[in-house]
């Protein structure tokens, strides 16, 4: 029958056409990807990224939706885990997210979300974590004023490894309202769009949400200075200009690149270095990094 249909003159001009355009978007798929490896390349050749001690040669993406797998896990190759428990607030639908490839390897912790069809998804997903209970998935709307409460709802120790904070606009308040709380390693989003030498965060409004524009969170240098507050040094932002990322003070050790300024870290945006292809991520939550 296939024969037949394409033997006719109408039917094999469309498929041949359906044939060149997913070529045409194959090859242009190619050359984005190469484009991007090439911007990276020329970027980190700048002597700006020659200390050793910078995050950004180790950036890589596993679940992360940039480079962010790659700078946490080479943060705890230098500060070393601990119980090895992670929270994240924003986790979206677990399958891009800053703590998936931590769950991958064997951790265990928390994720939170406001949207119910990211609950389903990651019940769905995740299925088996949950079973084994290393993997406790909630629905929950964060504001300053109940931040601190879910936090002790759900047993979440005061000391723990990792923590990741993006809900676009609020994000800044919820860090800053989980004070009493004291993970090793933060990841904050941050807004590129601020110039690091402006302190600016947007007006706390407990049921706002994001709007969509460039109006959400807070620029890079009103987050080194909540950190400082909060006893956290900024050690490094990804080249894609999305997520800043702190480490208790007590734990830097002269292990990082000084200093811990915004005008030293910030990262423009780049938003066009976000990384879409490769192998398909299904995960059952099985899988563990051997000891």
């Amino acid at each position: 029958m296939k024969r037949f249909l394409s033997q006719m003159p109408v039917l094999k001009q469309l498929l041949s056409s359906r044939t060149d355009i997913l070529v045409t978007r194959a090859t242009a798929a190619r050359q984005l990807r190469l484009s991007q490896e090439l911007f990276v390349t020329t970027l980190l050749a700048d002597s700006r990224y020659d200390d050793p001690k910078r995050l950004n040669r180790h950036e890589g993406q596993v679940f992360s939706q940039n480079g962010e797998d790659g700078i946490i896990a080479e943060i705890f190759s230098r500060i070393g885990p601990t119980n090895r428990i992670f929270v994240e607030v924003g986790a979206g639908d677990g399958s891009e997210n800053n703590s998936a490839y931590l769950l991958l390897k064997g951790w265990s912790g928390y994720w939170f979300d406001a949207d119910s069809q990211n609950l389903d998804s990651i019940r769905s997903k995740f299925a088996h974590a949950i079973s084994e209970k290393r993997l406790i998935a909630s629905r929950e709307f964060f504001t300053a004023e109940a931040a601190a409460s879910i936090f002790g709802r759900h047993r979440i120790p005061e000391e723990f490894d990792f923590l990741s904070i993006d809900i676009d606009r609020n994000t800044s308040w919820i860090w800053r309202a989980l004070r009493t709380f004291r993970p090793r390693v933060c990841v904050v989003e941050y807004n590129a769009s601020i110039p690091p030498q402006d302190d600016w965060e947007i007006p706390y409004e407990a049921e706002a949400t994001w709007d969509g524009t460039l109006i959400f969170g807070a620029g890079l240098l009103a987050l080194e200075k909540i950190g400082k507050d909060l006893k956290y040094s900024l050690v490094a932002c990804d080249l894609s200009g999305a997520n800043a990322f702190f480490v208790r003070s007590d734990l830097t050790a002269n292990l990082f690149s000084e200093p811990f300024t915004a005008l030293h870290h910030y990262e423009p945006p780049r938003l066009f270095l976000g990384r879409t292809w490769g192998h398909a991520r299904p995960f059952d939550g099985q899988s563990q990094e051997r000891q």
